[in-house]
């Protein structure tokens, strides 16, 4: 049960100021996804946002959140819900999904939620107010993750508190966010002038109302502040003294407020104030540790207390941070007034931060001081970490504030910018790098220099990166010499490289075909990493050892292993203010599990974040095994179309880039079998020889290819040269453990012997891939074969028999027998592809691809002059759905409007009488 009184939105008090100008702010624009109205409480922020929407014609999801609503599962059912109270149809399945769901993992949800949205094709507004309220990490990454990929039209407004733990950063970058703070919350002068005299019933005369807006700028808690030296509490409007000129961007707090701020409180707290105007967050142990002193936590708490420009970054009162311009006035006045202690306490404040773990935020402060010898000492020590915590391009940027001579001067300064191009994809002029370094190093050992003891570390760093520079030359043998070598030296060197090392010697293992190998070394990479606390490593060797598994048949290892991966990634490096760390190895493993347990829209979730890669631009390795699971997809969603533009992408990438691509999947296997679900048998093998002729390293890869040719040959008739080459698969795939292609080419195998007419061996056949396949899980595979092999299927009496996959596998195939599996705003498929083959009527018999059932009956209502509100009511379905067989019809007819289907099916003869036999 959820409370509806949490989606009714506040009315606007009638006697409210009416703040235009903050209106004007709130208003959507292109490219802006978010607003953000951050004050203290009391500062208006919920009747603002309530009198923009009552003066909006948006349709509009209030949602007012509480203390209960910390719970990913609960919060998501309680927005879910908003849009059902505000209109938003189609949402039946996502609330099912919620209800069914039981942990923190709201993916498919929250993707369910998007994609309706945009199916929608309506601009929405969601209001979330009192965010403060939620303290949930999961929810702040589930909720910029919903940010992120928003529709066109749609926008969120936060009201909170406090400044919420989302990517702000980035989408400022991008203008994506439109922030109100409480600088922009304060009163013009014709406001506050509207607010004595109309809200508060106060008579003042026009030099009153002046003096209070000038003195205070405007801003409550100024107008508080200027209060504390009355003794009744009234405001001091009596003050003779002219205020001085403000500045007219309203950007600055006046040394005229300043100085009444702090001749105002006690001399104690005065103090504090400026003693901690050099941290950029507070806390009671920090203000403690700077100051020498242990009655902080009490400072604080009075300051809060008298609303004293102190912003709560918790719900706690932990945590804390100073307005940015209170602060900014803070530190002119102490560096003007004790520019000694002003050094003393930030020299204090970076070395509790480096204690503490908080090294970005030290080094901020040490660039601000521009303090490069110290950067470099911190960066020396620290920078490793950062890069394998996935901070390279930051590094990259302080190296670049360090003078050249200092870092050429330094190995290990040297290799952090290795590293930092490394990680950042720019491996093109690292080898004169890792030269120069080497270098260095033998003059140090020469000059016995007191560093020389710690060459054989970076020396093994140089050895590292060569690996990998080697395995994406596909140089195997130099890759893997150099791999042992780091090993046999590894517990001699104090820099922690065993993580990186393994899971390079995992990728060694994998490109031989060796999985089981693979597998030892890739969770020697797991834990070493987690011990190193090198998240980045962790996610990409738990990817690949999860991609492992899925491929050997081992399904719900492989989710454990992404499971428990991402839950130690997030429990150690939860910072939700930066985006979300992801590995192309960990969510393409991802997508292609679910896309196999036929759960296509969770399968998207996690493909939406590698898209953003492809569009920016990636190194070629993972360009292209994105490039394939998104093709994948698409081929078995029967978007054919979509899935040959991004096979044919990652086709042409892999063998343009081939000597700098490790992994190359088996895309033009899959292209191959693309074509030849839309019956382009020479097609197909024109995709294929390349790879025919040029075999893969990968074992994977290379019976991937040869399952493909067989599919060919199977096309052009020649089944039984298709048997001889799946006979002499069989073995290597079974003693291999290979069981995904096991299940294929057995599948396959059937299909060539139904070909000679073996009946009964090919049911035999089919009968020991389903065998296999219910033991690993795999379910769409099935599916995507040919038609004609799904009708032997159907015949099966062993899908007639108990148990769940027996059950789901029967159900996936009778339903492609009744409407295929197209996603909203794509082209349907051709009547020819793997996952469905509608009965063409012999009155479409012109058209490329026949109207499915479905599609004909929306075609006889739009006929009946029927809206789509009305066509959804007929059909008892959701309007988008109604909008996705529209946009199927269309595609098919070659038209792009109603009169144009109308006429078009009127003179193919699929309306009415006219029907043409």
């Amino acid at each position: 049960m959820l409370l509806t009184t949490k989606f009714l939105r506040p009315t606007p008090d009638p006697r409210a100021v009416r703040r235009q100008r903050l209106d004007s702010l709130l208003e959507p624009e292109t490219g802006k996804r978010l607003n953000m109205v951050v004050a203290p409480a009391g500062f208006g922020k919920t009747t603002l946002v309530s009198q923009w929407c009552a003066l909006n014609s948006h349709r509009t999801a209030w949602l007012s959140l509480d203390e209960h609503d910390n719970q990913p599962r609960h919060f998501w059912q309680y927005v879910v819900g908003a849009f059902e109270h505000a209109g938003l149809m189609g949402l039946e399945d996502i609330r099912k999904q919620l209800a069914r769901s039981d942990g923190e993992d709201q993916t498919a949800a929250i993707t369910g939620l998007i994609n309706t949205l945009s199916q929608d094709n309506t601009a929405w507004f969601l209001v979330l107010d009192d965010y403060h309220e939620i303290t949930s990490d999961s929810i702040h990454r589930q909720l910029g993750w919903f940010i992120d990929y928003l529709p066109p039209g749609m926008l969120v407004t936060l009201a909170s508190r406090t400044e919420p733990p989302l990517p702000l950063a980035r989408w400022r970058v991008r203008r994506q966010v439109q922030d109100i703070h409480p600088g922009l919350l304060a009163f013009s002068e014709d406001e506050c002038r509207a607010f004595f005299r109309d809200t508060m019933a106060m008579e003042l005369s026009e030099q009153e109302i002046r003096s209070v807006c000038q003195r205070t700028e405007g801003w409550v808690a100024a107008m508080q502040l200027s209060a504390l030296s009355a003794k009744s509490g009234q405001l001091n409007l009596d003050q003779t003294s002219a205020p001085p000129n403000l500045n007219p961007d309203g950007r600055l707090i006046s040394d005229y407020v300043l100085t009444e701020v702090l001749r105002q409180l006690p001399r104690e707290l005065m103090d504090f104030l400026l003693d901690t105007a050099c941290c950029p967050r507070l806390s009671g142990a920090l203000c403690d540790a700077i100051r020498e002193r242990s009655d902080s936590q009490d400072a604080l708490t009075r300051l809060l207390a008298q609303n004293l420009f102190l912003i709560p970054l918790d719900t706690r009162n932990e945590w804390f941070r100073y307005h940015d311009l209170f602060r900014e006035a803070l530190l002119q006045r102490i560096q003007s007034k004790d520019p000694a202690r002003a050094e003393l306490m930030q020299s204090r404040t970076i070395d509790w931060l480096l204690s503490h773990g908080q090294v970005q935020e030290a080094i901020g402060q040490i660039v601000q001081r521009k303090d490069t010898e110290r950067l470099a000492r911190v960066l020396s020590e620290h920078g490793n970490n950062l890069i394998h915590g996935g901070f390279h391009l930051p590094v990259l940027e302080w190296l670049e504030k360090i003078p050249a001579d200092v870092i050429n001067d330094s190995p290990q300064l040297q290799m952090l910018k290795v590293w930092g191009l490394f990680f950042a994809n720019r491996v093109e002029g690292l080898e004169p790098l890792l030269t120069r370094v080497e270098d260095l190093l033998d003059r140090r050992v020469a000059d016995s220099h007191p560093d020389a003891e710690g060459a054989l570390a970076i020396h093994s760093e140089v050895s590292l990166v060569r690996s990998y520079l080697a395995r994406s030359r596909n140089d195997e043998k130099n890759a893997s010499d150099l791999t042992r070598q780091v090993l046999k030296d590894i517990d001699k060197i104090s820099i922690p490289l065993k993580s990186v090392t393994y899971y390079g010697l995992g990728m060694d293992y994998f490109g031989k075909g060796e999985l089981n190998e693979a597998e030892e070394a890739l969770e020697s990479a797991v834990y070493y990493g987690q011990v190193e606390r090198k998240p980045s490593t962790v996610l990409s060797s738990g990817g690949l050892l999860a991609w492992i598994q899925y491929n050997r048949g081992d399904t719900d290892l492989a989710l454990e292993t992404t499971s428990r991966v991402r839950q130690w990634v997030d429990e150690h490096y939860a910072d939700p203010s930066q985006p979300r760390l992801i590995s192309c190895w960990q969510n393409s493993a991802l997508i292609e599990i679910y896309r196999e347990q036929n759960q296509p829209q969770t399968a998207a979730g996690y493909l939406s974040p590698l898209l953003e890669h492809v569009e920016k631009g990636t190194e070629p390795g993972q360009h292209v095994v994105i490039q394939f699971v998104r093709g994948h997809l698409a081929f078995s969603e029967g978007r054919l179309d979509a899935a040959i533009d991004a096979l044919k992408d990652a086709v042409a990438v892999g063998r343009k880039r081939r000597d700098h691509i490790l992994f190359d999947p088996p895309a033009a296997a899959l292209l191959a079998r693309c074509y030849l679900a839309t019956g382009q048998a020479d097609k197909a093998m024109d995709c294929l020889q390349p790879a025919l002729e040029e075999p893969a390293t990968n074992p994977l890869n290379r019976e991937q290819n040869q399952i493909a040719l067989a599919r060919v040959l199977i096309a052009r008739n020649d089944s039984q040269k298709a048997q001889e080459i799946l006979s002499a698969l069989i073995p290597a795939a079974e003693r291999n453990a290979h069981t995904r292609h096991l299940v294929e080419i057995l599948l396959v195998y059937a299909e060539a012997l139904f070909g000679q007419g073996y009946e009964e061996e090919a049911n035999r056949m089919l009968e020991r891939a389903m065998d296999r396949a219910e033991h690993a899980g795999f379910l769409r595979l099935f599916a995507e074969e040919s038609p004609a092999l799904r009708e032997k299927m159907l015949e099966l009496p062993r899908l007639r028999t108990p148990g769940r996959w027996n059950r789901e596998l029967l159900t996936m195939l009778k339903d492609q027998l009744t409407e295929p599996v197209v996603s909203a705003g794509s082209e349907p498929a051709a009547p020819e592809t793997a996952p469905v083959t509608p009965t063409p009527r012999p009155a479409a018999s012109e058209l490329a691809e026949p109207l499915s059932q479905r599609e004909q009956e929306v075609l006889e209502l739009i006929n009946q002059g029927l809206a789509n509100k009305d066509i959804a009511g007929k059909m008892s379905v959701a309007p988008a759905t109604v909008k996705a067989h529209i946009r199927n019809l269309y595609g098919k007819l070659g038209v792009g409007r109603r009169t144009e289907a109308l006429a078009r099916a009127r003179e193919l003869g699929l309306l009415g009488d006219t029907t043409k036999t």
